[in-house]
């Protein structure tokens, strides 16, 4: 079974690609009616709630700096703990699976991931040493 990152409904932070220095909240988009600042009829740009960054304060900062402040917000730690724990999830599902595959005396013991391969490894050389003979 393939998990697919399209059916996930995660609230993921901003790519790099979405701004530059990768806060897509900092202000300047659009106000609650949808139109932008400067526009007739739109809202002001929002500035920064309190020790919240703004923009001007994270344009003296490296890439590196600016990505270490963004993976420091609750938002970002929850999404990663998210994605985290749907791949462990998808990797143990995997070795449910090829669990299932292998014959072991008896069917249901409890065996650790390294002996799941390890036995995998055992049987597709038997089947094919079945095959050649």
């Amino acid at each position: 079974m393939m998990l697919n990152s399209d059916s996930m409904e995660l609230d993921l932070p901003p790519t790099h690609s979405e701004t530059e220095s990768g806060f897509s909240d900092c202000g300047g988009g659009a106000g609650p009616d949808g139109a932008g600042p400067g526009v007739p009829g739109g809202g002001q740009a929002r500035g920064p709630e309190p020790g919240e960054p703004g923009r001007k304060d994270l344009q003296h900062l490296s890439r590196e700096e600016r990505r270490r402040r963004r993976r420091a917000t609750a938002k970002y730690r929850t999404a990663h703990a998210t994605r985290e724990r749907i791949r462990v999830e998808a990797f143990n599902l995997a070795f449910a699976e090829l669990r299932k595959l292998l014959p072991t005396l008896p069917p249901d013991k409890k065996l650790s991931k390294i002996e799941i391969l390890r036995l995998a490894i055992c049987y597709i050389s038997y089947l094919n040493h079945v095959l050649d003979v």
